[in-house]
């Protein structure tokens, strides 16, 4: 088994298709992402395949390191993590196939006005455990 991490947006879904902000949506439509999200991750606890996921605050800014005995840089002229990301998932499964079948199916989560979000569930491998510095 692998893990994969699926990353979810709510930027940059095409235009034609829904790219309203999550800021923007209506309650009901909040509520019915969310139950998505929850099912989605019930069914892939049922077949053992659910490690973890976390939706994102919209709160954030992008930190850098600025040098021996300076403070870090906040902000800048970067891209915001909250631009980019809006949640993760991490699956355990049998092959890369599986993963892309997932991310497939958690890019189909509802979006504005009830359309097919198609948020990408873009599927990384994870590269196993990081190295132990103890």
């Amino acid at each position: 088994m692998a893990k994969y991490l699926l990353l979810k947006h709510y930027r940059g879904a095409p235009a034609p298709v829904n790219n309203v902000p999550m800021d923007q949506w209506a309650p009901d439509e909040v509520e019915a992402h969310i139950k998505f999200m929850q099912d989605f991750a019930a069914k892939l606890e049922t077949s053992g395949e659910f490690v973890d996921a976390q939706a994102l605050s919209p709160d954030g800014v992008w930190v850098s390191y600025d040098g021996d005995g300076r403070p870090a840089a906040v902000d800048g002229p970067f891209a915001e993590t909250k631009d980019l990301i809006a949640g993760w998932m991490v699956i355990d499964v049998d092959s890369y196939e599986r993963a892309i079948e997932l991310a497939g199916e958690l890019s189909a989560a509802p979006g504005a006005g009830g359309a097919l979000g198609r948020h990408s569930g873009l599927p990384r491998e994870g590269a196993g455990r990081a190295p132990d510095r103890g």
